[in-house]
C-alpha cells in the first residue's frame, strides 16, 4: 500500500559512486529527467569516498580511469591519488547537475517488485519511493569484510577496516598490527611503517607484486590535454590498448605470464635481500590466479627494522595481544584490518526481493547468474550496474566496463519505451546459456587454478570477472536483443515521461 510520502519516479538508482553518477549523467544526456539517485552516505564518490586511508592510489593509470565523456586533463599524477578521484566525481555531479536528482543521506532498506502495480517499491531511511525501473549500482567495493577472528571483539585498542579509517587515532609511535596483504595493504603498510614504533604485518597468502610505473604528470601535459582534447583521448586509448593485451597471458598466452611472473621475481629479489624473508613473500601459485598488485615501497617497507612479517595464522584476539598457531602473543595497541570487501555475497543482494518473493541472494545460493552480469530472472525492470556476475576485470580500467553497460540500459529503457512502456523481464534460456559459456570460458583459465580468491564464491566458482577482452563484452552489450526478454504490456497508464521543450 503506497502512501501519500512515496514519490515516484521512472528510474530508481541505487548509489553513487562511479556507476551510479554514470547512470545518472547518461539518462539525463539522453533526455530523461525523471530518475533519482538514492546514496546512503552524506557526499557522492562510491569507494573512493569511503576509502581515506593513507597511501590511497588508482591500480589502474588516471588516463582511462575516467568517463569517456568526461575527460579530466588535470591528475597530478600516472597513477591518481584517491583524494584526486573522489574530487573528480564531486565536479563531475556539478558539471551535469545531478544535484536535484540526488538523496543523500537514504540508506536502501529494502526493494521489492510490487507485480500488481508493476513497479519497485524501495524503502529507505527517508521514506518510500517507488519506480518503473531499478538500477542497482550499489558497488562492488562497498561492503568490507571483516575476519572472523576469536577474541577480536575483547581487544582494548582501536580496530578498523582499510575502508573505513580512523584519522581520529594517532598511529605515531604505536604497536600497530596490519592484517592482510592485499590491495589495500601494500598501500597502508609503507604510510604506517613510517609512524609505528613497532609495524607486524599478518599475512595469510603473498601476492605477486610488479613495479608501479608511476610518474607525475608535467604541467606541459596537462595544458596539452586541456587545450587538444584530442590528443588526451589518443593518449587514452593507446594506454587502453596497452592493458588489454595483459588479457593474453591469462588466457591464451602463458609465455607472456611466464614473464611477468620473471619480473615480479626480479622485483621482489631487488628489494628484499634476505633470502628467508624473500620465501615468504614468494606466492606458491600461479601468477594471475589472484589479483596481481603493484608496488614500490610495499618490500622496502617491510625490510625496515620496526617492521615485522608474520605468517603463521592468527588463533585468536586478546585484550592486548594478536595470538598466532604458533602460540606466540604479538602485543600491539592498534589493529587495522586489511581484509576486502564481500564482492560475490553483497549483502545488498538480501535487500532486493523479485516477484516471487525471494531476495536475489537467494535466486543466487546456487551461483550468482545475470545476462551480462545486468538482469536475471524473476527481477522484472532491474538492471545490475558492474555488480552482477562476469562483469569485473583482472586487467583494465572498470570505467570501461561500466559505460558498456549504461549504453545497454538506455537502449533497454528505449525499447520498453517502445513496447508501450512495457515490463521487460529477461529470459531463462539467455541467462542460462550466458551463464554456462562463462563456465566453459573460464574452465583452465589460471583464475580457476586452485588458489582462494574473491574472485571465487562460496561454491568455489568465479562469478567476479569477465573471461575476455573488456572490448568484446562492449561488442556484444553494444546492441539491446528484445527476444532475449519478456515484454508484459502495463495494466496501468505508463509513467508521463520528460520530453525536451520546443523553443517558440
Amino acid at each position: 500500500m503506497e502512501t501519500q510520502n512515496s514519490h515516484h519516479h521512472r528510474v530508481v538508482i541505487i548509489g553513487a559512486g562511479f556507476s551510479g553518477l554514470g547512470a545518472a549523467i547518461r539518462l539525463a544526456q539522453s533526455g530523461e529527467r525523471d530518475f533519482v539517485v538514492l546514496e546512503r552516505a552524506s557526499d557522492v564518490g562510491g569507494c573512493w569516498r569511503d576509502n581515506t586511508y593513507p597511501g590511497l592510489q588508482c591500480d589502474v593509470q588516471s588516463v582511462v580511469y575516467s568517463y569517456s565523456f568526461a575527460p579530466n586533463p588535470d591528475w597530478s599524477r600516472d597513477f591518481a591519488p584517491g583524494p584526486e578521484i573522489h574530487a573528480y566525481l564531486r565536479r563531475c555531479a556539478e558539471r551535469f547537475d545531478l544535484r536535484p536528482h540526488l538523496r543523500l543521506s537514504t540508506e536502501v532498506l529494502s526493494a521489492r517488485w510490487d507485480d500488481e502495480r508493476q513497479r519497485w517499491r524501495v524503502e529507505t531511511s527517508q521514506g518510500t519511493f517507488t519506480s518503473d525501473v531499478l538500477l542497482s549500482a550499489h558497488g562492488a567495493l562497498s561492503a568490507p569484510a571483516r575476519p572472523k577472528l576469536q577474541g577480536l571483539e575483547s581487544f582494548a585498542g582501536p580496530v578498523f577496516h582499510s575502508a573505513e579509517w580512523r584519522h581520529d587515532v594517532s598511529l605515531q609511535g604505536k604497536r600497530v598490527a596490519v592484517i592482510g596483504t592485499g590491495a589495500s595493504s601494500i598501500q597502508i603498510v609503507p604510510a604506517v611503517q613510517k609512524q609505528a614504533a613497532r609495524l607486524l604485518v599478518f599475512q595469510r597468502t603473498p601476492a605477486w607484486i610488479l613495479p608501479r610505473p608511476d610518474a607525475p604528470v608535467s604541467r606541459l601535459t596537462q595544458t596539452l590535454y586541456r587545450r587538444l582534447p584530442l590528443l588526451q583521448r589518443a593518449a587514452r586509448a593507446w594506454r587502453f590498448g596497452l592493458l588489454e593485451t595483459r588479457v593474453l597471458g591469462i588466457l591464451t598466452r602463458p609465455e607472456l605470464m611466464r614473464l611477468a611472473r620473471a619480473a615480479a621475481e626480479r622485483h621482489l629479489r631487488r628489494q628484499i635481500e634476505d633470502p628467508a624473508l624473500r620465501r615468504r613473500l614468494t606466492p606458491d601459485y600461479e601468477m594471475g590466479c589472484k589479483r596481481i598488485l603493484l608496488s614500490n615501497d610495499f618490500y622496502p617497507a617491510l625490510a625496515k627494522p620496526n617492521t615485522a612479517l608474520v605468517s603463521d595464522g592468527i588463533r585468536e584476539v586478546t585484550k592486548t595481544s594478536v595470538i598466532t598457531t604458533d602460540g606466540v602473543a604479538h602485543e600491539v595497541d592498534v589493529i587495522v584490518l586489511c581484509t576486502g570487501y564481500s564482492v560475490t555475497a553483497h549483502p545488498v543482494a538480501e535487500r532486493i526481493v523479485g516477484k516471487d518473493g525471494r531476495s536475489l541472494a537467494q535466486h543466487w545460493s546456487q551461483g550468482a547468474r545475470a545476462l551480462f552480469g545486468m538482469t536475471t530472472p524473476g527481477f522484472p525492470n532491474l538492471y545490475l550496474l558492474l555488480t552482477g556476475p562476469h562483469t569485473g576485470l583482472g586487467h583494465n580500467s572498470i570505467v570501461y566496463m561500466i559505460e558498456a553497460q549504461l549504453e545497454y540500459v538506455l537502449q533497454g529503457l528505449r525499447a520498453s519505451r517502445a513496447l508501450g512502456d512495457a515490463v521487460l523481464e529477461v529470459k531463462e534460456p539467455a541467462v542460462e546459456g550466458f551463464t554456462q559459456e562463462m563456465r566453459r570460458r573460464l574452465e583452465g583459465t589460471v583464475w580457476s587454478s586452485g588458489c582462494t580468491s574473491f574472485y571465487l564464491d562460496a561454491r568455489g566458482q568465479n562469478v567476479a570477472l569477465w573471461p575476455g577482452f573488456a572490448t568484446e563484452y562492449r561488442w556484444r552489450t553494444r546492441r539491446f536483443e528484445p527476444k532475449a526478454y519478456d515484454a508484459v504490456p502495463r495494466r496501468r497508464p505508463a509513467t508521463p515521461s520528460w520530453r525536451p521543450e520546443v523553443a517558440s
